[in-house]
């Protein structure tokens, strides 16, 4: 791809966002970001900048708070400009409930929730999105997953329409991602089971659209994502927390966030069932529980072993 031609003229739409209670715009999309250099991610000041797979084509997406009021301001260009600002309100967490979620027993979850209050769970309505580099994060470090979905994504994606930074770039769609050669994976550090897992995603891209008329997320939507082969239960959740806005989708399986939950609850590691029965009182908002930990600020002590991070494009 080259990021030196600059993308076609594109008209403006714009919208203003007035939610119903605090909102921390940046806690909210921060798990959309995939690491500091995600070419799909930008924050430039107070600004939230995407570049966005709709339906109807690219798009570039900007979310700015307001400085006069509660109310953020919203502007998208491209051909699927008026798709994005449309669910605008959902990627902000319209229609994430927190009222039944009682943390009051619990002095470190009650007093993240006092510091967050404008924390909410998005929706992006975008799942093939969210599942790609969900599949390039399985069984791999952050650093190579991250690394992997830079590099595919800026020589395979688009340049963001309209004035989006520079090197701002919209992901390939189910086909882009389809046409990938091999050596191109195997440059990127993707072995083989993870890119025919893309491969099988994409196959089958507007079934996994389907899912969000389902709802926000549940068992019926994660067992449509399990019934591909290479999607199992930790790459199904990181999908559903963030394509459908699931509440209770705790990403069973992660190397790091079960002694992370351990910690803050209980101050000593767990395994992933010591992590579910930590969560379980809170079970129907066990993802919002897990994001008041993560965006809390908590990190567990720094000892133990760390996983390698291995190289596959040498081999």
């Amino acid at each position: 791809m080259d990021n030196s031609v600059p993308a076609p003229a594109a008209s403006r739409v714009d919208t203003v966002y007035h939610p119903d209670g605090p909102l921390d715009v940046r806690a909210v999309l921060r798990p959309l970001g995939r690491g500091s250099g995600d070419p799909t991610f930008r924050v430039v000041g107070g600004s939230v900048w995407r570049g966005v797979r709709t339906p109807l084509g690219e798009a570039t997406l900007c979310v700015t708070p307001t400085r006069a009021s509660s109310a953020v301001g919203a502007s998208a260009w491209g051909p699927g400009a008026e798709w994005a600002i449309e669910n605008v309100p959902e990627l902000l967490g319209r229609g994430d409930d927190w009222s039944g979620l009682d943390v009051s027993a619990n002095p470190f979850l009650a007093d993240a929730r006092r510091r967050l209050p404008g924390l909410r769970l998005t929706r992006t309505n975008q799942v093939l999105q969210m599942l790609v580099p969900a599949v390039l994060e399985q069984k791999v470090t952050s650093v190579e997953a991250w690394r992997a979905w830079r590099e595919l994504v800026r020589r395979h994606g688009t340049p963001a329409p309209g004035p989006a930074p520079e090197g701002l770039v919209v992901p390939p769609d189910a086909q882009g991602w389809r046409r990938i050669p091999s050596w191109e994976w195997h440059r990127a550090g993707v072995g083989p089971q993870r890119s025919a897992t893309v491969m099988r995603v994409c196959a089958v891209a507007p079934a996994l659209e389907r899912t969000l008329a389902v709802g926000r997320g549940g068992d019926e939507v994660a067992t449509r994502l399990r019934s591909i082969p290479g999607v199992g239960v930790w790459t199904a959740a990181e999908t559903t927390q963030r394509a459908h806005g699931d509440p209770d989708s705790p990403s069973v399986g992660d190397y790091h966030l079960p002694a992370v939950v351990g910690w803050a609850l209980i101050g000593r590691p767990v395994d992933d069932d010591g992590m579910l029965e930590l969560l379980e009182p809170w079970r129907g908002h066990r993802e919002r529980v897990m994001r008041l930990i993560t965006g809390s600020g908590f990190s567990k002590p720094r000892f133990g072993p760390r996983m390698t991070i291995q190289d596959h494009r040498s081999h």
